[in-house]
């Protein structure tokens, strides 16, 4: 509800959800540019991703390389990848969560966040 019962100013939400859309945009491209690292193995395997999940660097410990074994690899491999997206996820929550917020929880009805 409106104090004094008068309708929103349009023109101050629509400026309202723009700068909140350039902010989202910022955000976003931001964490595309970071860089987190996961690891597996007590750092045998290190994967590196953006914060937006695109896998950047992989290293391989040549003591975690066993060609009698390559199913322990794989599992290293995909467990440091995980913790990498994983660091991601947080990194994305921090910076994008303060946006959501910023939209009242839910969102805004009618709106895809």
């Amino acid at each position: 509800m409106i104090p004094g019962g008068g309708q929103p100013n349009m023109q101050q939400l629509l400026q309202q959800a723009q700068k909140m859309q350039q902010d989202l945009a910022k955000a976003q491209e931001e964490l595309a540019r970071t860089e987190v690292e996961g690891q597996a193995g007590g750092g045998l395997v290190k994967a590196t991703v953006t914060g937006s999940g695109e896998l950047r660097n992989l290293v391989i410990d040549p003591k975690a390389v066993d060609p009698e074994d390559t199913e322990t690899l794989a599992d290293l491999v995909v467990a440091a990848v995980q913790a990498a997206n994983e660091n991601a996820q947080t990194l994305q929550q921090q910076k994008l969560g303060p946006l959501a917020q910023g939209l009242g929880g839910g969102g805004i009805p009618g709106l895809p966040f």
